[in-house]
């Protein structure tokens, strides 16, 4: 459907590649905005949702009373969760997609000097917050962002897949991004980022981690009367270590009936049967056979559906919001266009949980397709 256009361990130097490939494009330098402007309309704009409902949105605070959090150990581990939701009406108001201090602090993550530190406040979305819910017992799609990134890095894919008929859970998770704003006003940052580079932190530590904080997150919303979803149909997607995050988590909870890794190494591999649907989502170089040494240890144990695909023209954040805002500031992160990147996003996706949570066929996955020539499947 056309849319409106609007290595074996990760170190600290694999996240630095990637900030730096952010700031080195300039990512995020915005035009100025005309001084008539009526509103405070948005210089950048995610790609529309391409599914026939309008998407709601909303943030929960879930405190895990029984677990320690495992980078303050003083303290019970806190997430910030945001649903995005089928909606009976675009009625409500569209929040900007990050505050002032989450938008400096993202920024000065990635150390873009002379990037409007701003920038972020700027961008456009589509959900629609205090939207009334559409009646219906929706599928559930877990996302879960890359290391340093804010569970708001996937918006786009979030808002799509509400918009197709899904329940979309996306978890911050504390400590391990740039900026997580909480209601009483406290802004969490990556101090986990510091324990990485000083080597105290295994990446096994943080997928572990993530595991656990997912199945807080089903627990806690599947009791819940004011979150109506089918529990019983769940998936799993996560970009770089948020993918590597959803195989651990399948490993470790049955309730999690497909998974999705958007071009993350594995920490660790995986090493016994996974028997449960996956799809490995890679970018162009990294996610080809031979150069990942966790992909091709992790394929030969998914035991249950399975594909291995890349998108050429991509770099490591062309799949998430990352990969169209630079085009709308035409400073591209990648040779294909922003707009193609996050449309082969959510189609791809939204087949896979199509297929696996729905009963749905799913021609995109079946093989090459002369519409998609950017997609090659291996082996």
């Amino acid at each position: 459907m056309s849319r409106p256009r609007g290595g074996g361990r990760l170190t600290i130097m694999m996240m630095r590649r990637m900030m730096t490939a952010l700031a080195a494009t300039a990512l995020l330098v915005a035009p100025a905005v005309p001084a008539a402007a009526a509103d405070p309309a948005w210089d950048l704009e995610l790609l529309a949702p391409s599914g026939p409902y309008p998407v709601g949105v909303r943030d929960l605070h879930l405190t895990d009373q029984d677990r320690a959090d495992p980078w303050a150990p003083e303290r019970r581990r806190e997430l910030m969760v945001t649903l995005w939701y089928p909606a009976a009406s675009d009625r409500g108001r569209i929040e900007p997609y990050a505050t002032d201090e989450e938008s400096r602090l993202i920024l000065t993550q990635i150390g873009a000097p002379g990037v409007p530190l701003d920038t972020l406040t700027r961008v456009g979305a589509h959900g629609h917050t205090g939207a009334a819910a559409k009646h219906g017992s929706w599928p559930v799609v877990v996302l879960s962002p890359g290391f340093s990134f804010p569970r708001g890095s996937l918006t786009g894919l979030a808002e799509d897949l509400a918009s197709r008929g899904y329940l979309v859970v996306g978890v911050d998770h504390t400590y391990e991004a740039a900026a997580i704003t909480f209601p009483d006003g406290r802004v969490t940052t990556c101090d986990v980022c510091a324990l990485l580079e000083g080597d105290t932190v295994r990446p096994a530590q943080i997928t572990e981690g993530r595991a656990a904080d997912v199945s807080f997150v089903l627990d806690e919303l599947s009791s819940r009367r004011d979150v109506r979803a089918d529990w019983s149909r769940v998936a799993m997607a996560g970009h770089s270590i948020g993918g590597s995050s959803a195989a651990e988590t399948m490993l470790r909870d049955r309730r999690v009936d497909a998974g999705v890794n958007i071009d993350g190494t594995f920490f660790p591999p995986v090493s016994r049967a996974l028997d449960r649907p996956f799809l490995m989502l890679g970018a162009e170089n990294h996610g080809e056979p031979g150069n990942d040494a966790s992909w091709d240890a992790t394929y030969p144990h998914l035991t249950g559906w399975k594909r291995w695909i890349t998108v050429a023209g991509t770099t490591h954040s062309s799949l998430t919001d990352y990969g169209i805002l630079s085009d709308r500031v035409d400073v591209p992160l990648q040779t294909l266009d922003g707009d193609r990147c996050a449309e082969i996003a959510a189609d791809y996706v939204a087949e896979f949980v199509g297929r696996h949570l729905k009963g749905r066929p799913a021609p995109l996955l079946r093989g090459p397709d002369a519409a998609h020539p950017e997609v090659l499947f291996w082996p």
